[in-house]
């Protein structure tokens, strides 16, 4: 069971776990799970009987040595640590069950809720752990298991939110029962997933607020016992800005640019998208919206395509100029694209990209797509980090159970955005998003300024923000000093350039400290210096034995998980100690659907006293007999554009159109290419106008391209249209 609790923008979620054995012998279970990547994990506790014990944070190494000393003597001891390649993976080990005795254990974590392109917020309670490619050479690896079942995991959660601002809905991957507004202003509500609910996959929930883009501040007041001075024993901030661009600069996008698209192709891209019969296969998918890219870039820019899987390879040597000859080329080879390249090694591609001399005055933007499954995920992370100055980087996790650490790692540690295409979700649209990110001019000389009365100081705990979007949230953590006899009132300025135009957004605050926020942003504050200190640490350098002193004294202080930490519960008051061997389960997660797990069955494997047990997946593909796709109109009609943007008059154009070429011809009044460019405008605005999102970039070009020829009778012309196709579209909203 989940009870899910949000304020504004911020998530509590308290997971209830059953655990039973029902052998007749002693047990140690352990359960590998996966957890959102930015989640600040802060209490972990165990009852058995009438008994409850609340785990502490202690050093990763002390907490395992109290565990196995507290299991071998027959005490009940529970241990909750981060995996350490990737903060997205936790192992539980559940030690010393009686033979019929239960164990309940609690979890809770808090977590940022992302913002998503239609403003919505954005919680996953991830139920599907990907296995996780390791890479030949590397020393980590999954050892097989000899037994296989598929647990029926059953699902209750609650919702309840709270804000500052009216909800406006609640949606959902999964049924829910009605929402219920607790107050007359609309600000309380709470729902339930619907009964019965199977959790073998993810639940998305999607939180809709009328006005979502305020900014915002909130001040939490010091934990009671702690010492001044010290990050829990100082009020802390969290500062949610909204940055707005001058609409001057953002009408005119980036025609400059050197983008490189690198692919997912390993065997795990060959599954299917959703569970839907009309599903596409992953890879089926990323060709289509490969296809979407090429024909929206700007002339005059560079661009190169990767795919990578066991090993990698590049559509060019190096990044070449776009144009009719060159995209042609691409397209061809993208309709080629197979998931036939073998396991998921991400890191060489991104070295070779990195090496690559970077394009003066063309900005390289990244776009990687993959669903995820690498184990070294904090290398690749520690790479994309320090490249940071020369590239943007646009992640895209696909399918169920990517990996939230590498995907959200990504984006975060290269400047960019991350996008997870999940369920039903069309890929399309979310990367076009993305794309437009990328055409935003890059914003630079970020400053943070903070405006406080005399007697107080502010303390930022954030890393430096280095990328802002339009319409995108940028937090802010920091802690304040000291204490002011007279005023409450402070500011932050944020101040950058754009395009070389100084812009300055400033929010006001007060010093007051919120009613009923716990330690929240205390936590998630601590998770955030954490984060940035375990990666100062993996840097390396003279430094590192203190920096990873400072992580366990601070996650201990606060409370929260690390890489250096673990929670530790020991049932010392038990009256009775467990005799006999003990032997271990490994408690299976939800499997990823299209595939096979082989995972060790409870109650049915004998071992050694502490062998040790995980999961290892096989993945089959899943057929119903070969059938023949339906060709989308609108990817039909955007792979016969040209480069510069224009469309040829010929019989495939017609036949998007439902016309016949002669039908086409005889109506054309001017050159063939404007009338027909003219034609697939009226036609997407007046039959794909839902899609936008998906072809603004390609009708941008189209509508520039008619400009560029400087005609008398566009208003004929589009007149003339508009009575062919049967339309209404205006010659102002085709932006000609």
């Amino acid at each position: 069971s989940v009870e899910l609790q949000v304020r504004d923008h911020v998530a509590s979620v308290r997971s209830c776990l059953q655990y039973v054995n029902e052998e007749e012998r002693p047990l140690e279970a352990v359960f590998v799970f996966p957890l959102p990547a930015d989640a600040a994990v802060c209490h972990f506790s165990a009852r058995i009987g009438e008994q409850e014990i609340v785990a502490e944070v202690q050093d990763r190494q002390s907490a395992r040595d109290q565990y196995d000393d507290a299991v071998s003597s027959g005490q009940q001891a529970f241990l909750l640590e981060e995996s350490e390649e990737s903060s997205d993976v936790f192992k539980l080990s559940v030690g010393c069950l009686s033979p019929g005795q239960n164990a309940s254990i609690t979890i809770v974590y808090i977590i940022e809720l992302s913002v998503q392109a239609d403003h919505a917020l954005r919680f996953c309670l991830p139920a599907v752990l990907n296995p996780r490619y390791t890479p030949a050479a590397s020393a980590a690896g999954v050892p097989e298991v000899s037994s296989a079942s598929v647990i029926p995991y059953t699902l209750s959660l609650r919702v309840e939110v709270r804000s500052s601002d009216r909800i406006s809905r609640l949606e959902s991957s999964c049924p829910l029962d009605p929402l219920e507004f607790l107050d007359a202003q609309h600000t309380h509500a709470s729902v339930n997933l619907s009964p019965g609910h199977r959790f073998d996959k993810d639940v998305e929930l999607f939180l809709y607020y009328e006005n979502s883009h305020q900014p915002s501040a909130v001040v939490e007041a010091a934990a009671p016992a702690a010492p001044s001075g010290s990050l829990m024993g100082d009020p802390a901030l969290m500062i949610s800005l909204y940055p707005e661009f001058p609409a001057d600069v953002m009408s005119s996008l980036a025609s400059q640019g050197e983008f490189i698209f690198v692919v997912d192709r390993s065997g795990s891209m060959d599954c299917r998208m959703h569970h839907g019969n009309d599903a596409q296969m992953r890879i089926e998918s990323a060709r289509d919206t490969l296809l979407l890219l090429l024909k929206s870039l700007p002339m005059g820019c560079y661009f190169n395509i990767y795919g990578f899987g066991s090993h990698f390879e590049s559509f060019f040597p190096q990044s070449v100029v776009y144009s009719e000859d060159t995209m042609e080329e691409a397209l061809k080879r993208v309709k080629s694209m197979s998931a036939d390249m073998g396991g998921t090694e991400i890191l060489q591609p991104l070295k070779h990209i990195y090496s690559q001399p970077c394009y003066p005055d063309h900005p390289r933007q990244l776009f990687i797509f993959t669903d995820g499954e690498v184990w070294n995920t904090k290398e690749v992370l520690d790479l994309v980090k320090s490249h940071v100055y020369s590239h943007r980087c646009f992640s895209f996790g696909i399918g169920e159970g990517a990996s939230t650490a590498l995907i959200t790692g990504m984006a975060r540690e290269g400047s960019g955005h991350a996008q997870f295409i999940t369920g039903t979700d069309r890929m399309q649209p979310k990367v076009m998003q993305s794309l437009r990110f990328a055409l935003q001019p890059a914003v630079d000389n970020i400053s943070v300024d903070w405006t406080v009365p005399e007697g107080v100081t502010v303390d930022m705990l954030s890393p430096p923000i280095n990328a802002l979007f339009q319409g995108q949230r940028a937090l802010i953590y920091a802690q304040i000093k000291g204490q002011s006899s007279g005023k409450t009132e402070g500011a932050v300025t944020v101040k950058y350039r754009l395009k070389d135009q100084p812009v300055t957004n400033q929010l006001q605050f007060t010093l007051k400290p919120t009613e009923d926020t716990g330690l929240t942003i205390h936590q998630l504050a601590a998770r955030s210096v954490i984060r940035s200190l375990e990666q100062e640490e993996r840097a390396g350098g003279a430094d590192t034995e203190n920096i990873r002193k400072r992580i366990v004294e601070l996650s201990v202080q606060a409370g929260v998980s690390s890489a250096h930490t673990a929670f530790i519960g020991v049932n010392k008051d038990s009256k009775q100690t467990v005799k006999g061997p003990l032997l271990q389960r490994s408690v299976p997660v939800a499997r990823m659907f299209q595939m096979s797990a082989m995972r060790c069955a409870p109650m049915r494997m004998c071992g050694k006293k502490y062998p040790t047990i995980f999961f290892v997946f096989m993945v089959q593909s899943i057929s119903s007999g070969p059938v023949e796709p339906q060709k989308d109109p609108l990817l039909q009609l955007v792979s016969l554009q040209k480069a510069a943007g224009f469309w040829e008059l010929n019989a495939s154009l017609a036949t998007v159109f439902g016309k016949t070429e002669d039908q086409v011809t005889n109506q054309k009044a001017v050159d063939g290419s404007v009338w027909a460019t003219v034609l697939a405008l009226i036609w997407l605005y007046a039959f794909k106008s839902d899609q936008q999102d998906e072809w603004q970039f390609v009708a941008m070009k189209a509508a520039s391209w008619i400009r560029s020829q400087k005609l008398d009778s566009l208003s004929q012309c589009v007149c003339d249209g508009n009575a062919l196709l049967g339309c209404q579209v205006t010659e102002d909203a085709l932006g000609i």
